[in-house]
């Protein structure tokens, strides 16, 4: 993967990460956990943002609030990343369904419910005909608008780029995911939830202060062999494992934690670790919560501090590992 730049980062998620507030651990025995959403009539207008889903509000405002950050109008490609993309609407459109005896359906909900609802209306309030791709691979669907940003970068260097992740809770489908995770002994005992993380990422250094060095995704891999992967990588970069001052895990309690505890082990004691899930709660696309944080810590705001390479891990049930290593510049 190409190294790319990051301009810009915001994040809309249960903590009050839209204003770069205070992070304060989630409420552990609660189900779920809601986004603690911006006044979105600063930024749509409310005729148009009454008919849109909670992930439409969150990612719109996301992106463009990370565009303006980094001074850019128009970029030339938006990628975006969703797990589960709008799912209230399709729970609609699939209710209605139900109690229609599958005829005569309204289809306004199921064309809203698609997972490229998101970028399709981040590119019609910009008025943006640019290449507009959305990636749905389940928890991995971040890192893969990540992947192509980084190869269009390849192709186009001096391009701008809006790249994110978008998923929401729904009402009701959240119940059966929840139900699936406390089938793992232990179960998870992060509370589901929900979020937006946009960046404005090119392959020039500009004003950036942090930069994505490198990063490495499989599906499966043995408890084993993970850290051996995390060996690879940082080997692959120029960096050892002395090199990265902190952890970033997405660790939840259950039983797949078995992961982290060994890449955790490959590395000094005095690594600071920090279990970003139990701020942002568990979602397809919870990474780029992450990525966010370590912008944080990384960024102008930290100056003084001494950190910097972040090395943030992440699966989900023992599948979908995702490794990303974030360095100052």
């Amino acid at each position: 993967m190409k190294p790319i730049y990051l301009h810009s980062a915001v994040c809309i998620s249960a903590q009050n990460s839209f204003a770069e507030g205070e992070m304060v651990a989630l409420n552990t025995t609660a189900s779920t956990v809601a986004a603690k959403h911006p006044a979105y009539r600063n930024y749509i207008p409310p005729a148009a943002a009454r008919r849109m889903a909670p992930a439409v509000k969150m990612g719109v405002v996301a992106a463009n609030v990370a565009l303006e950050k980094a001074q850019i109008t128009q970029p030339d490609a938006i990628l975006t990343g969703s797990g589960l993309g709008c799912m209230q609407d399709t729970e609609k459109f699939l209710n209605a369904l139900l109690e229609s005896n599958e005829q005569f359906v309204p289809p306004t909900a199921f064309i809203q419910s698609t997972h490229n609802t998101v970028g399709a209306q981040i590119a019609l309030g910009l008025g943006c005909k640019a290449y507009n791709n959305t990636y749905v691979h389940g928890s991995l669907s971040f890192e893969s608008a990540l992947l192509d940003a980084s190869l269009l970068l390849e192709d186009k260097p001096d391009a701008k780029i809006v790249v994110g992740g978008v998923d929401e809770l729904g009402t009701e489908f959240v119940n059966y995911v929840k139900m699936l995770a406390e089938k793992e002994t232990p179960a998870s005992k992060i509370p589901m939830s929900e979020g937006a993380s946009f960046f404005v990422v090119s392959s020039e250094m500009g004003n950036a202060q942090v930069l994505l060095r490198a990063m490495n995704t499989c599906r499966e891999i043995s408890v084993a062999e993970i850290s051996n992967r995390v060996g690879s990588l940082l080997k692959e970069n120029g960096l050892s494992e002395g090199d990265i001052d902190t952890l970033i895990l997405g660790t939840t309690g259950a039983e797949s934690d078995v992961y982290y505890k060994a890449v955790s082990d490959a590395f000094p004691k005095q690594t600071t670790q920090i279990h970003f899930k139990k701020y942002a709660g568990q979602y397809n696309t919870s990474i780029g919560f992450a990525v966010w944080f370590a912008v944080q810590l990384l960024g102008e705001k930290n100056t003084v501090s001494d950190r910097k390479n972040i090395l943030i891990y992440n699966q989900e049930v023992g599948r979908n590992h995702s490794l990303i290593i974030v360095s100052r510049c």
